[in-house]
């Protein structure tokens, strides 16, 4: 039976004016944008919608990006789509668990707020890098890595393209061994730290403490998550899979074909950018992908899937 996905992309997708259609026509998207403003204290319309210097900032990206795409998500509900299963990367991972129901939406963009200001803080700045790697086998990557201190792997985002994560200068040495070992290009990322690494272990740390005051709830639609690939239908475990994913690999691809093997064949990216839709088609070219970042995506895909 053909399986709808719903997947959230993560930071560095973030663009002026995401949500900002959605917010004039939608009264549930414009509920999202006020109800988190007023939790988090931020003026999220401002950041959002307004030409500013903090929405690449860590601690501001984080939250307007969940902020933005659960406020996308409801107004798509409401036209009639809705998923059988999700899955984000790194923070779009609360977008997923609040829509399949295991947090509510407020409650995952005051955690996400929180997380962005940890991870912020949680590296001295220029102590921490991450480069994208193309063209070279995950298990080649692994290789040259595996005896190496201070940095590992960020994100199996597809085939050809992984991110490293760490100590700066370990990132830039492991950066030209790649080479060496055939990598088609290694590019620095214009990143504020080495996120998905154990220098983040202190922002995990942190976040742990905000769990205690949120509830989890059970969930409504199986979730997959970054740290392990796997299908989680226990809201018990979603605070360990979340804590440990700030300081742990993110790994997409397995992601995406843990949900391919549960039956999913449709996959929509809620959000701004097309990042993840550029990683499904060099995932699995056989599966349908779909992008909503406007109202006017949002009408014509919820048109043309409802229709099937």
């Amino acid at each position: 039976m053909s399986k709808i996905a719903f997947i959230y992309p993560g930071q560095g997708a973030q663009a002026i004016g995401m949500g900002a259609d959605f917010y004039e026509k939608s009264p549930l998207s414009k509920a999202v944008f006020d109800q988190a403003s007023e939790v988090v204290s931020l003026d999220l319309k401002k950041l959002c919608f307004e030409e500013n210097d903090l929405l690449n900032k860590t601690e501001y990206t984080q939250v307007a990006m969940v902020t933005a795409c659960l406020a996308m998500t409801r107004a798509v509900e409401a036209m009639g789509l809705h998923a059988d299963m999700t899955a984000g990367l790194s923070l779009g991972e609360y977008c997923a668990i609040a829509v399949a129901g295991g947090m509510c939406d407020l409650d995952a963009i005051r955690t996400v707020r929180a997380r962005g200001i940890f991870m912020e803080h949680a590296a001295p700045e220029g102590t921490g890098a991450m480069s994208a790697v193309l063209g070279l086998d995950a298990g080649v990557i692994e290789d040259v890595l595996r005896d190496r201190e201070g940095v590992s792997i960020a994100n199996y985002n597809c085939p050809g393209q992984i991110v490293i994560t760490g100590e700066a200068k370990a990132v830039a040495e492991a950066g030209n061994a790649l080479k060496e070992a055939g990598a088609r290009r290694v590019l620095p990322l214009k990143v504020s730290g080495p996120f998905h690494s154990p220098m983040m272990q202190p922002a995990g740390e942190e976040l742990a403490k905000v769990f205690a005051g949120v509830s989890m709830n059970p969930l409504k639609l199986p979730y997959v998550a970054n740290i392990n690939a796997e299908v989680v239908a226990d809201c018990g475990k979603i605070e360990g899979l979340l804590v440990a994913q700030v300081s742990g690999s993110v790994r997409w691809q397995q992601s995406v074909e843990t949900m391919i093997r549960e039956g999913a064949d449709t996959f929509v990216e809620i959000g701004p950018g097309k990042t993840l839709t550029g990683f499904l088609r060099k995932i699995d070219k056989n599966v349908k992908a779909y992008h909503i970042g406007s109202w006017e995506e949002a009408v014509s895909v919820c048109e043309e899937l409802k229709q099937k």
